[in-house]
């Protein structure tokens, strides 16, 4: 069954989801898990989620005691296992390769048995993994780092060698009887032999050929030399062309012996690879979750988002691209400059009594980048990663994540601009349900404010209708009104400082935003009957304003009041579990303890335990249950130990 999400290319682009999976990948070891953080999809299966959600977890605990998975030596090598599994010889590169991920299977299954107890899932998920390291020391013990196959390889091997080794002794002792003849140094056009091919050759001067019988075997690019080898030596090189033809096929014997070895544990080895290459995507996520300080949220399946203290990965990652590139402390000002570059934490709710957010505010306010932290954090949560979020944050599992974002549109801009939007609207609309999150940058823009805003309450009353969590932004005033006469919507905003006349990027839910154009005026100090004036026209406009002030507070207090009892719920919540989880690791300890204690119960002479101070195994020779003791053999001695220090063997 297809678990992933309906997500097309146009939303996944707007996201940046991609940006993220590169991200990961960079945090990956081995190819293999570095291909599987691109290659990473929103699931809607809530329990696989959550699973891997929790496999993440285990894993940043192990990482923070600092035993990251040792995945050297990792190669994607199951095509190669295939095909030795099928009969084919593999080269001696090939069969190093093999060999490194083998050595691989065994340091992953020591990393799991060092493992901490609280971590039962991440064991469970490394236990498929096959000690296969005596395998790769069969290779090793045949091919050496260099590529150079061992004389131990075989018997035979190593006989045809020795022979080979004698023949060249005598080859040299000949050739140096030749090199010693007075006369037939006067016909070398230098005193030394060179090698053509396997063959020993002399450079004799061309018009000295006729003094050196032998065979030519070539002639300078000058044609002033030829190189002969001589008749002495013919006989003894062509023993040795033979001897290495059977060097040759022996060596062709020791890779066969050692493909089909390899073949034989096709299944266990693929298997193991499989599982590593999760692993080290596992480890990626964990590495992710520690460098950028995020936390597992909870999935769940009633539509219920609370992100609390959220912040956007790719815009962090870029604050700190840019922090790194000023480094010099005489750079004060661009220092200054980094330190404000930092990402302004937002909390956001959706499903929590209204399923409608419409953010309102000033322009470069940080009104996009919260649509796209909400919908990039719900991708990262259904893909099994940890989210830039404080803990406790809550993520539904969104069957369709469906985006329309971009810079906001002006009147000067072109209609079909207006029309693509308008257009991509309508294709959400038409996608969308009750498990969709819809996300809408600057609705009603781009055509006149009063179309603007009554074709904008239309859209807003078809996202209500079809039930969908959505998150709305817009600059019009006529929008920030609908929450007033729909229960199931709120409104949000993005503070603006006056004083600073800079936007602080918060989100403020219950309050919807305000332009401050008066108020910046008034500090840019133009003229005061001026500023009277817009007063009086605003006034004009404004005949509701006192009755919406009076709601707004109250939606305030209700907000404030809402917030106060779901942090006090989570606060609970979270005390809940570690009372839990503290109550979960006592029985887990009595458990072992009483298994413990049966097992010292059953002991017999001749029993075989882990002695614990040696790390070693014995073996029983006495029992004394007065003395709570036992005399076990270890090596060469017995030795008397407390009983507590004799332990099952798998321990």
């Amino acid at each position: 069954m297809n678990d992933t999400v309906d997500m097309d290319p146009h939303t996944l682009e707007l996201l940046e989801f991609g940006k993220v999976r590169e991200l990961l990948a960079g945090y990956a070891f081995s190819s293999l898990g570095k291909e599987l953080a691109r290659q990473i999809e929103p699931s809607t299966d809530a329990q696989k989620i959550r699973d891997e959600l929790a496999l993440v977890s285990e894993m940043v605990l192990t990482l923070g005691t600092g035993q990251s998975p040792p995945l050297s030596g990792l190669h994607d090598v199951r095509l190669l296992v295939r095909r030795a599994a099928i009969g084919s010889m593999l080269t001696i590169e090939q069969l190093l390769e093999v060999a490194d991920t083998l050595t691989c299977t065994g340091h992953i299954y020591r990393y799991r048995m060092r493992l901490d107890e609280r971590c039962q899932r991440l064991i469970a998920f490394l236990t498929p993994v096959e000690d296969l390291g005596a395998m790769a020391k069969s290779i090793t013990g045949c091919i050496d780092p260099r590529g150079h196959v061992l004389d131990m390889a075989s018997p035979e091997l190593a006989a045809v060698r020795q022979k080979l080794t004698a023949l060249d002794e005598r080859l040299q002792n000949q050739l140096k009887r030749l090199l010693r003849d007075p006369e037939l140094r006067k016909a070398l056009r230098y005193p030394n032999a060179t090698v053509s091919g396997d063959h020993y050759v002399l450079p004799v001067a061309v018009n000295y050929r006729h003094k050196v019988p032998g065979l030519v075997h070539r002639t300078s690019s000058t044609g002033e030399t030829v190189f002969i080898e001589p008749a002495a030596l013919s006989n003894l090189s062509a023993e040795r062309s033979v001897l290495k033809a059977e060097e040759e096929r022996e060596i062709r014997r020791v890779l066969r012996r050692l493909s089909g070895d390899v073949g034989r544990v096709a299944f266990p080895l693929t298997k193991s690879i499989d599982v590593m290459a999760q692993l080290d995507l596992v480890a990626a996520k964990g590495r992710f979750s520690l460098d950028f300080g995020m936390s597992a949220p909870d999935p769940n399946e009633e539509g219920k988002l609370w992100l609390r203290l959220a912040r956007h990965p790719i815009l962090e990652h870029l604050f700190r691209q840019r922090s790194q590139k000023s480094e010099s402390p005489t750079e004060v000002s661009a220092t200054a400059d980094s330190k404000r570059q930092a990402v302004v934490p937002i909390d956001v709710r959706l499903g929590v009594t209204f399923n409608l957010l419409i953010i309102t505010g000033p322009n470069t306010g940080g009104k996009t980048v919260t649509l796209k932290t909400v919908g990039l954090l719900a991708l990262m949560a259904q893909s099994g990663m940890h989210i830039p979020a404080a803990d406790g944050s809550m993520v539904p599992i969104f069957h369709q994540v469906l985006a329309d974002i971009g810079d906001e549109q002006s009147l000067e801009q072109s209609l079909s601009t207006f029309s693509s939007h308008i257009s991509r609207i309508a294709g959400i609309l038409k996608t969308a349900n009750a498990q969709s999150l819809v996300l809408l940058d600057e609705l009603g823009a781009g055509t006149d404010p009063t179309e603007g805003a009554a074709l904008g309450r239309a859209i807003l009353d078809e996202l209500d209708q079809l039930g969908c969590r959505a998150l709305v932004t817009t600059h019009l005033g006529d929008l920030k009104t609908y929450a007033f006469n729909n229960s199931r919507a709120e409104n949000g905003a993005v503070e603006f400082d006056v004083q600073t006349l800079r936007p602080t990027y918060r989100l403020l839910i219950g309050q919807f935003g305000m332009s401050n154009a008066i108020k910046i005026a008034r500090r840019l100090k133009l003229p005061k009957d001026l500023l009277k004036r817009a007063h009086r026209y605003l006034r004009r406009r404004q005949r509701r304003a006192p009755e919406l002030e009076r709601l707004q507070k109250l939606r305030e207090q209700a907000e404030l009041a809402r917030q106060e009892a779901l942090t006090a719920s989570h606060e609970a919540t979270r005390q809940r579990e570690e009372f839990e989880q503290k109550t979960r690791e006592l029985q887990r300890q009595a458990e072992k303890e009483a298994a413990l204690k049966e097992f010292r119960a059953r002991l017999q002479p001749n029993d075989k335990v882990l002695v614990q101070r040696f790390g070693k195994q014995g073996r029983i020779v006495r029992l004394d249950h007065k003395k709570n003791a036992a005399v076990v053999s270890v090596g060469l001695g017995q030795w008397e130990v407390p009983l507590e220090e004799v332990l099952p063997l798998e321990q």
